[in-house]
């Protein structure tokens, strides 16, 4: 599935809909994302359900052991929990397919967080990111073809895009011991 445009300035405001980080992890933080195939499938079915549930995805990560992203709820922000246990389902359902383990845990739980000001947006932004850096499965974020740097650079505005790269992520509070 091919993402979206990026969204033209002025930035979105935030609101009771909400702008959300989410992340999940594997049960027991296996590395069950070990193929080319189990990413590929994991990264369109995240665009599939957040489509169907409403969701405008802004950044994602799709590692071995676990995901991140940040998305705009619909109106509805309690959507959340059904987009994610659709995803779950369906990508467990796969992976286990693939690996011929029928009834096996995938995923051991998401957290997520409302983003409720502008400088955290962007700051979670560059975090989602340069994800695969910050875990050694990449050199260069853009180069990580289930994240969304390339993505971000090839449609954002640069000066936005700078702006972005600029921010500080050592003190962004996220579950991310994978």
């Amino acid at each position: 599935m091919t993402p979206p445009d990026w969204p033209h300035a002025p930035l979105h405001r935030f609101d009771e809909s909400g702008t959300f980080m989410v992340t999940a992890g594997t049960y027991h933080k296996a590395h069950f994302l070990d193929s080319d195939a189990k990413l590929g499938f994991a990264h369109n079915t995240l665009f599939a359900v957040a489509e169907e549930f409403g969701w405008q995805l802004q950044a994602w990560a799709i590692l071995s052991n676990h995901y991140h992203f940040v998305g705009v709820s619909p109106a509805d922000a309690t959507t959340l929990r059904p987009l994610i246990g659709k995803l779950h389902m369906l990508t467990a359902k796969e992976f286990n397919r693939i690996d011929t383990e029928r009834g096996r845990r995938v995923w051991y739980q998401y957290w997520d967080s409302q983003i409720t000001y502008e400088r955290s947006y962007l700051a979670r932004l560059r975090y989602v990111h340069t994800n695969p850096v910050h875990h050694g499965v990449a050199e260069a974020a853009a180069a990580y073809p289930w994240c969304s740097a390339a993505w971000f650079e090839r449609t954002a505005d640069p000066a936005f895009c700078r702006t972005v790269e600029r921010l500080r992520t050592d003190r962004v509070s996220v579950m991310d011991d994978f």
